[in-house]
């Protein structure tokens, strides 16, 4: 999995201050968008989800193991989908994290087109849940996912978590 730093994909909601503002307060050590490519082969799931996990610990991220395990859980579908529905108009998929002072952002960009959406599954069914799962989980942490078409003609798909831990009912 190749690790390119700072990437220029999609970025979780703008704070609204200006970087080059001198009023505007440094980042946190721990704040900046990290982007990672990995062929949308099978092997690539456990490895992106190793390196998310990772690059949490690694940059001292305040994340709860809570709320590492749903985006993990996040990351491993996404990339999982892309391998199983993308992969042969897209053999490279990228994993993008992006980290704000109160928020974490996890997505995936293949260069397929489809624009995928959350099934619901037969319960006979093992498999086609995986976009309904990242909703829900998303949600029960207080954050919002979506689905967008990249200027190359692909798909991006995110989902942004809160860093302090938020439980819908």
């Amino acid at each position: 999995m190749d690790d390119h730093g700072r990437g220029s994909g999609p970025r979780p909601p703008d704070s609204g201050e200006d970087p080059l503002d001198p009023g505007t307060p440094d980042p946190l050590p721990y704040e900046g968008v990290w982007r990672f490519t990995a062929p949308a082969v099978d092997a690539s799931v456990p490895q992106a989800r190793h390196a998310v996990r990772d690059l949490l610990y690694r940059q001292g991220v305040p994340v709860s193991d809570d709320l590492v395990q749903g985006l993990l859980l996040i990351v491993s579908e996404l990339v999982t989908n892309a391998v199983r529905h993308a992969a042969l108009l897209s053999p490279m998929l990228a994993v993008e994290v992006a980290v704000g002072a109160e928020w974490v952002r996890v997505s995936v960009e293949d260069n397929h087109p489809y624009r995928p959406t959350a099934l619901e599954a037969a319960h006979s069914e093992t498999g086609g849940r995986g976009l309904l799962l990242v909703r829900e989980v998303t949600r029960e942490a207080g954050g919002v996912c979506d689905v967008e078409h990249t200027s190359s003609g692909g798909k991006v798909i995110w989902a942004a978590l809160p860093l302090k831990s938020v439980r819908v009912s």
